[in-house]
C-alpha cells in the first residue's frame, strides 16, 4: 500500500493529467485529475488516462467531481487575465483565450521566437520575459559558452533581423535536455514574450504548431494534432505531434491553438514521418520554477552546475 501511493504522489507532483476532471486533493497538498472509477470505504480508484491508481482513503482530504465545479467562461472579446509567476520570469493566462487561426497566431507570436546560434551549430527559442530571458534545449548550446541570439523584431508589419552578441547562461538540466539564456547587450529593448500554457489541459487529436529553424530556415511555421500527451522514452514523458521536426527546431516552440507554448520541441524519429516530440511544459514549469538548483556557474564553464562553498570551519580557541 505504502509503494502504491509513493507512486501516487510521484505521479501528482509530476504533473500527470487524464482527459476527465475529477480531481482528487491529496494531504500533501498534491492533487490527482482523471475519472473516478470506484469509491469504497478504505481506497478510491481514479483512471489517470494511461493506468489506473489506487489511493488509501486516509489519504484523501477531498474528491471534486466534474458536475460539482462551474465551467469557466471567457469573454473572447477581453484579452485573458494573466498572473505573473515566480517572480514575473514567466506568465501564463488565467482564463483561456479563444482560439485563432495559425496565420494570425504566426503574425502575433513572430517576435518571440529566436535563433540560437553557437559556433558547432544552431537551433531555436523562445523569449519567456521582456528582460531577455530565453528558453531552448541544452543540447543546442552543450559544451559552448559563445552564443548569439538572432530575434525578429517586427517593425511597420515587417520582421527586421538583430543579432545579440552577448548571451549569458543562467540555468541548465542537461538530463531533461533544457537550457535558460539571457540576452544581456547593452541598451537592449524589451522583448515580446510568450505566454505558457497548461499541456495537463490538452486533448489528444489537438491542433498544435510549431515555429523555428528547421535546417537553418528561420521562422519555419508547420503544424499537426497531438498524436499523445504520455509517450515515454529512456523513463522521461513527452508530447508526440505530426508537427515536422527537423534539425534546427530543437528548443523552439509548440503552440496550441490559442498562441500558448505547451511544449519544446526537442527530437524527431529518424526512420519515419509525423513523429515529432516535446518536452512537455509542466517539466519546464518546474525548471523554471527552481532553476537556483540548475544555476550554472560562468566561472566554471566545465561543469553545468553550481555548487556551494563548503563552510568554513570555526577556528578553536586556545585554552
Amino acid at each position: 500500500m505504502l509503494n502504491q501511493f509513493v507512486l501516487i504522489s510521484l505521479l501528482a507532483l509530476g504533473g500527470l493529467c487524464a482527459l476527465a476532471a475529477d480531481v482528487i486533493q491529496l494531504k500533501d497538498q498534491a492533487a490527482i485529475t482523471g475519472q473516478v472509477l470506484a469509491e469504497k470505504r478504505e481506497q478510491v480508484a481514479i483512471d489517470i488516462g494511461y493506468t489506473v491508481l489506487v489511493i488509501p482513503r486516509d489519504q484523501i482530504v477531498q474528491i471534486t467531481k466534474s458536475g460539482d465545479r462551474k465551467p469557466e467562461t471567457a469573454d473572447a472579446t477581453q484579452p485573458a487575465k494573466k498572473s505573473e509567476i515566480n517572480s514575473a520570469l514567466f506568465e501564463t493566462a488565467v482564463t483561456s483565450t479563444p482560439e485563432r487561426s495559425v496565420r494570425e497566431l504566426v503574425s502575433l507570436l513572430g517576435e518571440t521566437v529566436v535563433q540560437v546560434r553557437t559556433p558547432s551549430g544552431l537551433g531555436s527559442g523562445f523569449i519567456i520575459n521582456e528582460d531577455g530571458f530565453l528558453i531552448t534545449n541544452f543540447h543546442v548550446i552543450e559544451g559552448e559558452t559563445q552564443i548569439s541570439v538572432e530575434v525578429y523584431h517586427q517593425k511597420s508589419g515587417q520582421f527586421e533581423r538583430k543579432s545579440y552578441k552577448e548571451v549569458k547562461i543562467v540555468a541548465m538540466n542537461k538530463f531533461e535536455d533544457m537550457a535558460l539564456l539571457k540576452i544581456d547587450d547593452k541598451n537592449i529593448p524589451k522583448f515580446s514574450r510568450v505566454l505558457v500554457g497548461d499541456s495537463d489541459a490538452l486533448s489528444v487529436g489537438e491542433r498544435v504548431f510549431a515555429i523555428g529553424s528547421p535546417l537553418g530556415l528561420e521562422r519555419t511555421v508547420t503544424e499537426g494534432i497531438l498524436s499523445t500527451k504520455a509517450r515515454q522514452i529512456q523513463g522521461e514523458l513527452y508530447l508526440q505531434t505530426t508537427t515536422q521536426i527537423n534539425p534546427g527546431n530543437s528548443g523552439g516552440p509548440l503552440f496550441n491553438m490559442r498562441g500558448e507554448v505547451i511544449g519544446i520541441t526537442n527530437m524527431k524519429m529518424t526512420f519515419g514521418e509525423g513523429l515529432g516530440f516535446a518536452i512537455p511544459i509542466e517539466t519546464v514549469k518546474y525548471f523554471l520554477n527552481h532553476r537556483d538548483a540548475y544555476a550554472y556557474d560562468n566561472d566554471n564553464p566545465s561543469s553545468p552546475y553550481r555548487y556551494l562553498e563548503p563552510p568554513s570551519r570555526v577556528s578553536k580557541l586556545n585554552p
